[in-house]
C-alpha cells in the first residue's frame, strides 16, 4: 500500500500497487502529451521561420541587385553629365573664342558661327535625350525586378500550399501515376522475390455484370488454393469518388468478392484524408461485411503479408487435420477388413460343416473299412469348430495388445462422436 497526500485538502489515503501505478501513468502520459505539443508547436514555428527566412533572403538578395543597378545608372548617369560637362566647357569656350572672332570678322563668319552654335544645340539635345533614355530603362529594371520579385513569391507560396495539400492527401509518392499504377509497381518490386508464385491482375472477367480493380491468389505446390483477394483502388482525383466516402464502396466490392470466389476483400483508398479511423492503418471492416479491410496506399503491401501468413498458418492446421482424418479413415478400412474376414470365415465355415455333415451321412451308408476317414473328417470338424472358436475370440483389444500406438487411434475413433 502507497500512502497519497491530497495536494488540495491534505487528507491521506491509500493505494495499492496498481492505482498508485495507474495514477503515475496518467501524469507520465499527461506530461507525454503536453511535451508532444510543444514539439509540434516548436516544428510548426520553425517551419514558419524558414519560410520568413527564405522571403528575407529573397527580399535582400533582389534589394541588393537593386541596389547595384542603381549605383551602375548612378555612375553612368555621373559620367555622362560629366561629359556633357566637358563638351560644353568646350563648346563654351569655342564659343567665346568664336565671339571674339565674329566682333572682328564679317558677316560670313557670323552664319558660320551661328551653324556651330545649332550644331553644339543639337548634339546638346541629343545628349538629354540619351540621358532620359537612361533613366527610362533604369525605370523599367526597377519594375521588371519589382515583377519579378512578386512573381516568385507567388510562385513559393503556390508551393507551399501544393506541398501542404499533397502531404495531407498523400502519405507514399506518386507522382506521375495513378492509384492502381501505384500498387501494380510496388507488387512487382517485390514480385520475383515475395510472390514467386502468386497472381496479380486486373479484374477483366464482367461477365458477371461487375468486375474489381485487381485480383491476388496464392497456391501450394499441390496447386491448393492458400489464399485469394479481391481489390478495389479509390483516389481523391477518380471521378466516381468525387466527395464520395470508403464505405460507398463496401457493399458493391463485398459483391465482387463473393461473385469472383475470393475469400478476402481490400479497399486501397485515398478518400476521407482527413478521417483519423482510416488514417490509423489497417482498418478491419468485417462487422460490417465480412473479411474485409480498407487500408492507406502505404499499407498495399502489408496487408498482403498478413493476411497470406495467416493463410500460411491455416493451411498447416488443415494439413494437420486432414493427416488425422486419413488416419482414422485407415483405421475405420482395418477393422473393416477384420470384420469382413470374420464374416467370410464363417461362411465358408457354415458351408464346409453342412458338407461335412452331408459327407458323414454318405459315410454312415458306407461300409466299415471308410471308419478311419470317418474319424479323421470328425477331427478335421473338431479343428474347424476350434477355427470358428478363434476366429470369434477375435477382437480388436486383442489385436492392439502390445501395440500403445494402434490401441490409441482405436481409443480416439470410439471417443469421436457418431
Amino acid at each position: 500500500m502507497n500512502e497519497i497526500i491530497c495536494p488540495h485538502c491534505q487528507k491521506t489515503f491509500e493505494l495499492d500497487a496498481a492505482g498508485f501505478a495507474d495514477i503515475v501513468k496518467q501524469v507520465r502520459d499527461h506530461q507525454f502529451e503536453e511535451e508532444l505539443q510543444a514539439r509540434l508547436n516548436l516544428a510548426e514555428q520553425e517551419k514558419l521561420n524558414a519560410v520568413k527566412l527564405a522571403e528575407a533572403n529573397l527580399k535582400n538578395s533582389i534589394q541588393l541587385e537593386l541596389s547595384d543597378k542603381d549605383k551602375e545608372i548612378s555612375d553612368l548617369q555621373a559620367k555622362n553629365e560629366l561629359h556633357l560637362a566637358e563638351q560644353l566647357a568646350k563648346k563654351e569656350t569655342k564659343i567665346a573664342e568664336m565671339k571674339s572672332q565674329i566682333q572682328n570678322a564679317d558677316l560670313n563668319t557670323k552664319l558660320e558661327v551661328s551653324e556651330a552654335v545649332k550644331l553644339i544645340e543639337k548634339q546638346k539635345d541629343s545628349l538629354e535625350n540619351e540621358l532620359k533614355n537612361k533613366e527610362t530603362e533604369k525605370q523599367l529594371l526597377v519594375n521588371s525586378l519589382n515583377e519579378k520579385f512578386t512573381s516568385e513569391l507567388k510562385t513559393k507560396d503556390e508551393a507551399i500550399a501544393f506541398y501542404k495539400d499533397m502531404k495531407q492527401k498523400l502519405s507514399t509518392k506518386m507522382v506521375g501515376e495513378t492509384l492502381e499504377q501505384h500498387c501494380e509497381i510496388e507488387f512487382n518490386k517485390l514480385r520475383s522475390t515475395a510472390f514467386p508464385k502468386a497472381y496479380f491482375e486486373k479484374d477483366n472477367d464482367v461477365r458477371s455484370g461487375t468486375k474489381g480493380d485487381y485480383i491476388f491468389k496464392e497456391s501450394d505446390v499441390a496447386d491448393n488454393e492458400i489464399i485469394s483477394i479481391m481489390f478495389e483502388m479509390k483516389n481523391e482525383g477518380d471521378e466516381t469518388a468525387t466527395k464520395k466516402k470508403n464505405e460507398d464502396f463496401f457493399k458493391q466490392l463485398d459483391k465482387d468478392r463473393t461473385q469472383k470466389n475470393c475469400e478476402y476483400a481490400v479497399l486501397v483508398s485515398l478518400l476521407e484524408n482527413d478521417n483519423e479511423f482510416y488514417n490509423q492503418g489497417i482498418v478491419d471492416v468485417s462487422h460490417k461485411y465480412p473479411k474485409m479491410y480498407v487500408v492507406r496506399p502505404q499499407f498495399f503491401i502489408p496487408i498482403i503479408s498478413l493476411l497470406r501468413n495467416a493463410a500460411m498458418n491455416s493451411m498447416e492446421y488443415k494439413a494437420e487435420l486432414s493427416l488425422m482424418r486419413n488416419q482414422n479413415v485407415d483405421i475405420t478400412h482395418f477393422e473393416e477388413k477384420i470384420n469382413t474376414f470374420k464374416e467370410g470365415f464363417a461362411y465358408n465355415y457354415d458351408l464346409a460343416s453342412r458338407k461335412f455333415k452331408t459327407a458323414i451321412d454318405e459315410i454312415d451308408k458306407t461300409i466299415s473299412h471308410l471308419q478311419k476317414t470317418k474319424d479323421a473328417l470328425l477331427s478335421s470338424e473338431n479343428n474347424l469348430r476350434l477355427a470358428n472358436k478363434k476366429a470369434d475370440d477375435l477382437t480388436i483389444k486383442k489385436l492392439t495388445h502390445g501395440n500403445p500406438t494402434m490401441k490409441a487411434k482405436f481409443d480416439e475413433l470410439k471417443d469421436e462422436p457418431k
